[in-house]
């Protein structure tokens, strides 16, 4: 019994084999009341399920990162857990294969006076339910809704019809409000039912961190609506634009007057890198194909406020002659710790 202690939902996220996201439920109480003092025990669960280990030798240890406001328990204490997965290996604990977390952190701890930062955009389609997840038809293509007609009115548009599903869109941002996520904003994209979020700034590892619980309440609340939340970079084919993560990158050396020639500096390291970059952002073997506002997957680019590059820098920042670059190539599915941990790796650690 504890009747003298308060109860607390804990919902541990974490991501599988196929970096697809997990979650469960877990009721703990305490006596404490401060939160912030809250102690979030590790975990474990049967990771034969979950595409990372074998019946023999199935547990999984979820290992808590991060704690947030649980927007869906609004009349209780409740927390989502964020976690890392580690298997065990002659007594020892070592990294899942799909913890790149652990890689992003590695990469941040040998220059931490860097302060990078990181402003992710990240867009995807809403889809019509069908029997799979891959077989889903973006909604505005699916029986019984609207026909959509050529891009050009459904970019940050407004009106039912050049908008579904907004309702779902607009909780989703007031859900990472609630849970204390930097999501600095939300807009319809230029294809029908594409939207997009964005999280950032954020130092660090927290940009990746957060990016996935973003995700994690966007597809929970999916269930609400009875639709699917498609990441995957090409649902539809040319002449519909793609999904990217579109990733903001700065530090402090950009930041500081006179950062644009460091910035240049960057954009030069990320050249021969290229390859390397290609391999860590997702499948864009449809995507980056020198149309809808993307670049070619086989040549690098960069230019002054130009999206169909593999690298924009801002006009403004130009102008201003500090600030940051975005890096246009990586796809709505990447892992965003593999992301901001290579760009940091490539600029400023080699």
């Amino acid at each position: 019994m504890n009747n003298n202690k308060k109860p607390i939902i804990l919902e541990y996220v974490w991501l599988d084999g196929n970096c697809e996201l997990r979650s469960k439920y877990r009721t703990v109480y305490t006596s404490t009341e401060n939160n912030a003092k809250l102690e979030v025990e590790s975990w474990n669960y049967d990771g034969s399920s979950t595409y990372q280990a074998e019946t023999e030798n199935s547990e999984i240890v979820l290992n808590p990162i991060a704690l947030y406001p649980n927007p869906f328990f609004p009349e209780a204490a409740a927390f989502l857990v964020l976690c890392d997965t580690y298997v065990s290996v002659s007594n020892n604990y070592s990294p899942t294969k799909s913890n790149h977390r652990v890689y992003a952190l590695e990469q941040f701890n040998k220059r931490p006076e860097l302060k990078p930062w990181y402003g992710i955009e990240q867009e995807y389609f809403m889809m019509a339910p069908n029997e799979t997840f891959d077989s889903s038809t973006p909604l505005a293509f699916s029986s019984g809704r609207m026909v959509p007609k050529a891009q050009g009115d459904y970019y940050c548009g407004v009106g039912n019809q050049h908008v579904q599903m907004r309702a779902l869109a607009e909780k989703h941002y007031q859900y990472c409000l609630k849970a204390g996520l930097a999501i600095s904003g939300i807009n319809a994209e230029v294809a029908p039912n594409q939207w997009e979020f964005q999280i950032g700034p954020c130092e660090g590892i927290e940009a990746g961190d957060q990016l996935w619980i973003a995700r994690y309440i966007l597809h929970k609340l999916s269930e609400e609506y009875g639709i699917n939340i498609s990441f995957k970079p090409k649902p539809i084919s040319n002449p519909w634009n793609g999904s990217g993560l579109h990733t903001n990158f700065s530090t402090v050396e950009t930041r500081s007057d006179g950062g644009i020639d460091k910035l240049l500096d960057y954009v030069r390291l990320l050249e021969p890198k290229h390859i390397e970059h290609i391999a860590v952002y997702g499948d864009n073997s449809a995507r980056l194909s020198g149309q809808c506002e993307t670049s070619d997957i086989n040549t690098f680019s960069y230019g002054i406020g130009n999206r169909g590059c593999s690298i924009r820098i801002p006009n403004s920042v130009v102008k201003s002659k500090s600030g940051y670059l975005e890096d246009r190539r990586p796809a709505s599915n990447a892992d965003p710790y593999e992301v901001i941990g290579i760009l940091l790796k490539t600029c400023c650690l080699e």
